[in-house]
């Protein structure tokens, strides 16, 4: 394999609900700051693929994106993997080899792990964030990722037993093991019914948790309120209205909006290297995308070069042709106060 520059894992923002309300928003915010231009955006539709208003449920968050998020000028794309040929469709799933801000969300856990676990989409999406790519995650997406996921709607609508499946373990290589509740603080039942802890209650979920193997870490996050993990400076930031809450070895912690801990507070973090986990075929198209992306041709490059001489002169007329010229060949070029900036159309 070619020798490559070493990459820092993007941060993974895991969101108990709202994600498109005004903390959600805060939160997109900072990760589209963090991440810098070009932005490319992936929301897959796979947690909700069994409704048949899937699309719709993707659409919206594109929407929001494209709409409340403009000023980041992002490039969304819906990934219409609803189902696991789906996900393992290379011609369906090219346009996450060039994303670098992956989303998923509501729907169901369970059906996610069912159709998303080893395939082609989600190994793209796990060598993508080690390579520096956001992934973003809420409600039953975030449940989904969990070493064990949450049978919500098996439990709370079907009247299963409780139970927990093996989730997509998405902390695992980092070292951590982690089992994720969403909706922690849910009141939509009011006084006549308890549906806190995901729609469980507090009362079946602490049994829940006795079924779980003591290694484990739950973690639970509330409605409107994200944390976002920063492998590279090792700390867990809480955002948002409410607070998380971590059951660890029999004790339980809660952070509040604003707060900021070590990632060992979850566990013995540590960082997988890319290849870790992953299917080499998987790794080389990553990389090969990478490759693609950051080799500029050089008659572009030239002409960049060209522009950036009639702009020093003041020549707009040349410099807007050239623009133009370079666009006609398949780049974009922003314009920033350190210089051109260009991105693949």
């Amino acid at each position: 394999m070619n020798a490559r520059p070493e990459t820092q894992p993007g941060p993974i923002a895991l969101f108990g609900s709202g994600e498109t309300a005004p903390a959600g928003r805060r939160v997109h915010e900072m990760l589209f700051r963090r991440l810098g231009q070009p932005i490319r955006v992936a929301i897959l539709e796979t947690p909700a693929g069994f409704q048949p208003n899937s699309a719709w449920v993707a659409g919206r968050l594109a929407s929001f994106i494209k709409e409340r998020l403009q000023n980041f000028h992002p490039r969304v794309t819906v990934v219409p993997a609803r189902r696991r040929e789906d996900a393992d469709d290379p011609e369906l799933t090219a346009p996450l080899l060039e994303a670098n801000y992956f989303f998923m969300g509501p729907g169901s856990p369970t059906y996610t792990v069912r159709h998303l676990a080893d395939t082609r989409a989600w190994q793209v999406i796990l060598a993508r964030q080690r390579r520096g790519a956001v992934l973003a995650l809420a409600s039953a997406a975030a449940i989904a990722v969990g070493s064990y996921a949450l049978p919500v709607y098996e439990i709370y609508k079907a009247g299963a037993e409780l139970h927990w499946i093996r989730g997509l373990d998405l902390f695992r290589p980092y070292g951590l093991d982690l089992t994720i509740v969403t909706h922690w603080d849910n009141q939509e039942g009011g006084a006549h019914l308890d549906t806190r802890c995901a729609f469980m209650g507090v009362e079946r979920m602490e049994r829940l948790i006795s079924l779980l193997p003591p290694t484990t870490t739950l973690l639970g996050i509330d409605e409107h309120t994200a944390v976002v993990f920063d492998f590279t400076e090792g700390t867990v930031q809480v955002m948002g209205r409410g607070g998380v809450t971590i059951r660890r070895g029999g004790e339980e912690t809660v952070y509040s909006d604003g707060a900021t801990f070590p990632l060992e507070v979850l566990g013995r973090a540590r960082r997988p290297t890319l290849e870790e986990g992953l299917r080499p075929e998987i790794v080389d198209a990553v990389l090969g995308a990478e490759r693609a992306e950051v080799t500029l041709p050089p008659e572009v490059a030239a002409l960049i070069e060209e522009r950036e001489a009639a702009r020093r002169a003041r020549d707009w007329a040349r410099a807007d042709a050239l623009r133009e010229q370079i666009r006609r060949m398949g780049y974009v070029i922003e314009d920033t106060p350190t210089g051109p900036r260009w991105r693949r159309i």
